[in-house]
């Protein structure tokens, strides 16, 4: 399974990191992606890595996030992490990350099979 940390409440401009750890299987043969979502919306892509046996940890990000949040992976550690610098109050969400075999953030369409529980970030002054 999948476990997200790092969540917490921070001004705008702020940074966080979140660390999704995976228990029980390799992270390198899965696709990494983290999603979010607020209350009453969609679900979105946030920022996608690829496969590392396959792909060499390529990563693709949200228009919304791109030059502010970094991606990036420790399979050794069995761990994901998503840097996010620059926060706005539109980053506010709950923040999941999730293991599969598809992401296409700009065609939002995804194939991932397992999901953690979430990790809440609120941006606010």
């Amino acid at each position: 399974h999948l476990v997200e940390s790092g969540g917490d409440l921070v001004r705008p401009g702020g940074s966080l990191r979140l660390s999704c750890l995976a228990a029980g299987f390799n992270l390198d043969h899965y696709i990494i992606g983290w999603f979010r979502q607020v209350p009453g919306k969609e679900r979105e892509g946030v920022s996608c890595i690829s496969r590392s046996d396959t792909s060499g940890d390529s990563a693709d990000y949200a228009d919304s996030v791109k030059g502010r949040f970094t991606i990036s992976r420790d399979n050794a550690e069995h761990m994901v992490t998503l840097q996010m610098n620059s926060l706005r109050p539109e980053d506010t969400a709950v923040y999941y990350c999730a293991a599969g075999w598809h992401c296409d953030i700009r065609a939002r369409n995804y194939d991932m099979s397992y999901w953690g529980k979430g990790t809440l970030v609120a941006v606010s002054s």
